[in-house]
């Protein structure tokens, strides 16, 4: 294996720091990532072009759901973290299941997290859930580009060792270069599979036909994570799986049946 790699950018994970508050770039992922969801939802549901008609919900809703979208991902991805990759550890010492800035989230917790959010959320105003959460997903890519980024600035959730000419020497990732999988994940979850679902819905009026945008976005995911996973180094307190699976591509697996579902369900929809 070649000893040349590309020097890891010891970017400080803190942004900046005054007495016992900081803030890091972690957390700033997670804002950044709502707030555009927040933005770029409340555009599709001004542009009545894109439904065919009245759009299912108004900008006001959007606003309304900015709240529970943000307590979906939060709540969801930390109790997927703690339920799927920490349940020993977290059982020993309970109070660090809230310090969520330390990071710790799961996306497949924070998917299911968001789906039950919208779901109460459109019971309660009498709205349709598909075309809310088909909004949802088209806006979705974009934080998880920013969460993957903010991943690789904390030089976690590394690659195996790898000899590409762009492997990486991460701080706690031991003295061999490895594979950058947080940059991989945040242009494939992030910036491929988000041109994909703006194609859908601008050029294609996807959105027309309840629940495509999500099962295109689940199965984009799903297999974007899954390819992903050849690279990424499992999380060193679970390993490998029966198998050879790793956790991530277990918990994607379902979610790509659940997309080519989706997909052919909605396809069988008059638009």
């Amino acid at each position: 294996m070649t000893l040349a790699a590309i020097p890891y950018p010891a970017i400080d994970p803190v942004i900046i720091e005054i007495g016992p508050i900081a803030i890091r770039w972690y957390a700033l992922a997670y804002i950044a990532g709502i707030l555009f969801a927040w933005i770029y939802m409340k555009r599709l549901m001004r542009d009545h072009a894109l439904w065919g008609g009245p759009p299912p919900a108004t900008p006001e809703h959007v606003d309304d759901l900015l709240v529970w979208g943000a307590a979906g991902v939060i709540v969801g991805g930390r109790l997927g973290y703690i339920l799927g990759y920490g349940w020993g550890h977290y059982l020993d010492n309970p109070l660090d299941a809230l310090a969520v800035w330390r990071g710790g989230m799961s996306f497949h917790g924070g998917f299911l997290g968001v789906v039950i959010a919208v779901l109460v959320f459109c019971r309660l105003k009498g709205l349709a859930f598909w075309p809310m959460i088909d909004a949802a997903a088209a806006a979705t890519p974009v934080g998880l580009f920013f969460g993957r980024i903010a991943n690789f600035i904390n030089g976690e959730l590394y690659g195996r060792p790898s000899d590409v000419p762009w492997a990486v020497v991460f701080p706690d990732g031991g003295p061999e270069p490895r594979h950058p999988s947080q940059i991989y994940e945040a242009l494939l979850e992030g910036v491929v599979l988000f041109l994909i679902l703006r194609w859908l819905t601008h050029r294609r009026f996807a959105l027309r036909r309840p629940g495509l945008v999500s099962g295109v976005f689940a199965l984009g995911y799903g297999s974007a994570r899954i390819m992903v996973e050849f690279f990424r180094e499992p999380d060193g307190h679970i390993g490998f799986l029966a198998g050879g699976l790793t956790m991530g591509r277990a918990l994607s697996l379902p979610m790509v049946a659940v997309g080519i579902g989706l997909v052919a369900w909605a396809a069988r929809r008059t638009a």
